[in-house]
């Protein structure tokens, strides 16, 4: 063995958690080589218990997430905006587009390119209960649309940004380790952050978190896949599968293993620029007065509907549809929401808490929204109006293939903008996967923000590994049934964070009562952990 690969090896086990990383990897291999083995069965029984979520407690998954959106607009206008994460003469370490390139890339973008030309077909055909018109019918058109600005909107933004800002917040202004069970110092105090039952949140966010970026890497994978076979007539068996999920998890993995400055800093500018530069000739050469006019209507919707939207469960159908959709989607933004936010906070050393929170509601959805307005309109547009069935081409290929007919037959040389969307998948791939690869090294190194490249290496070989065997084995539909189970905890986890950083900031920084705990002497109060902060106020009631 080199010297090299010893030091390499070496560093490794100095610096890893061996506690959170072992059994965090152990569970998580055990928990998808469980549903690889049998996919049927674990579906079936996953199925049945998400149909009981949706049907029972469907309603904490909307209040949580609508809780979150409230909680970050009121950071974002309120007093608590001002707050800098880091000291007060502190710098940002990246520029405002290069944080937030990065910020969008490691979010939702796998999703974009999923679902932004598919989505609102679906919704068009299926006719969602929450609209008045018929399915697959003109008056429909608007409504599908509005129904994706939710889905994808500033609530799962919303969700990321409360972990995010919490761990943030006591990272670069109280010295706590960059990892999940960080957004739990506010009823514990950071000095209890390193006690060994506190790795159990850990362990527990490590398991999620595999499980909510193997279904998304799955997800691309099949989509280039189908895309490959929908083009160029490739096939492939079970060894192709193998390959093209090594390749990829060979890119996303040199990518994390470079860091943030060298990686995904610029995957994540070259995917931005590619992305603009598809949304621009989609709409040039699109149906641009028809999506002009249906962008206006559909955001119009958006905003007078949105607490109606947010907060519909649809009970006289048993809640089906919401718990399809919306549910489904609240518990995978949940799933994924301690890896984004730990990602948060690791860029977003020396900006304000409004700057952080206006990057992630209002830039990403000024992003995000013209997209699925482009793509999903245009998509609209041409099965309504009969240019082209699409949604024959979905029920003949799947839903990952939306986008490659509507490339081809709206634009001239349709092949080479297909090839670059395809280009597209695979770079937003790779920086949300290297994001969440360097999220998981950080919390399995008790917190190191600059966690060694074993580390990361060690997470996208075992992430890329899990994913070739559900796609074989066909277990990825049941995955994705768990991350709706998974995601129930998380959302009891953002209202803590909502609860936790109220009653931080609050201390510090008062707003809601015109008291401050520690006032009295002119100091700065410390940081405290809630229960003594209570406890010390019952105390001074009690003698007035």
């Amino acid at each position: 063995m080199s010297r090299e690969n010893r030091s390499l090896i070496s560093t490794f086990r100095e610096e890893t958690d061996g506690i959170v990383f072992g059994i965090g990897a152990l569970l998580t291999i055990l928990a998808i080589g469980a549903i690889a083995i049998r996919p049927t069965a674990t579906g079936d029984v996953l199925t049945a218990a998400n149909t009981f979520l949706w049907k029972e407690v469907g309603w904490l998954y909307l209040w949580a997430m609508f809780l979150a959106v409230a909680f970050c607009l009121w950071l974002m206008i309120g007093p608590w905006g001002k707050i800098k994460l880091g000291g007060p003469d502190e710098n940002p370490e990246f520029t405002f587009y290069q944080f937030f390139a990065m910020l969008f890339s490691a979010g939702l973008s796998t999703g974009l390119v999923f679902y932004g030309p598919a989505e609102a077909l679906f919704h068009y055909a299926s006719g969602p209960p929450f609209l008045s018109a018929s399915a697959e019918s003109g008056a429909i058109i608007p409504g599908a649309v509005q129904y994706t600005l939710l889905h994808w909107g500033i609530s799962p933004w919303s969700a990321y940004l409360t972990i995010g800002v919490t761990i943030a917040y006591y990272v670069h202004r109280r010295d706590a380790p960059i990892k999940p069970s960080t957004i739990f110092a506010p009823f514990i105090g950071v000095s209890n952050l390193d006690k060994d039952w506190v790795k159990f949140l850990d362990i527990g966010i490590v398991v999620v978190s595999v499980g909510g970026v193997a279904v998304s890497l799955g997800f691309v994978v099949t989509q280039f896949m189908t895309g490959l076979s929908y083009n160029w007539g490739l096939q492939f068996g079970d060894l192709g599968t193998i390959l093209i999920t090594v390749g990829l998890t060979v890119g996303f993995t040199a990518s994390a293993a470079l860091g943030v400055k060298k990686g995904i800093r610029r995957v994540s500018s070259f995917n931005m620029y590619l992305f603009a530069a598809l949304l621009a000739v989609a709409f040039i050469f699109g149906p641009t007065a028809f999506l002009l006019n249906l962008g206006s209507e559909a955001f119009g919707g958006y905003v007078t509907e949105f607490i109606e939207m947010s907060l519909y469960s649809n009970v006289e159908n048993g809640s089906e549809w919401v718990g399809a959709w919306t549910v489904f989607y609240w518990a995978w933004w949940f799933s994924f929401a301690p890896m984004i936010g730990i990602f948060i906070a690791r860029i977003c050393r020396g900006r304000t808490i409004r700057q952080v929170v206006f990057a992630g509601i209002v830039g990403t959805s000024a992003a995000s929204f013209p997209w699925f307005v482009v793509m999903g309109g245009s998509s609209l547009w041409a099965q309504n109006s009969g240019q082209v069935n699409i949604l024959g081409v979905v029920s003949e290929y799947g839903i990952e293939v939306a986008g490659f007919p509507l490339f081809e037959h709206i634009m001239p040389f349709g092949q080479v903008f297909s090839a670059l969307y395809l280009l597209l998948v695979l770079t937003f791939l790779i920086t949300t996967v290297d994001s969440t690869t360097l999220s998981l090294a950080m919390f399995t190194t008790g917190g190191d923000s600059n966690p060694p490249t074993a580390n990361r290496i060690a997470w996208g070989m075992l992430v890329g590994l899990l994913t070739s065997v559900l796609l074989i084995t066909g277990g990825l539909a049941a995955l994705k049934d768990l991350v709706v189970l998974v995601g129930l905890p998380i959302a009891i986890v953002v209202g803590c964070c909502i609860v936790g950083l109220t009653m931080e900031l609050e201390q510090q920084n008062p707003v809601l009562f015109t008291e401050r705990y520690g006032s009295d002497t002119g100091e700065q109060p410390e940081s405290v952990s809630l229960v003594d902060y209570l406890s010390t106020r019952r105390s001074e009631s009690s003698s007035d």
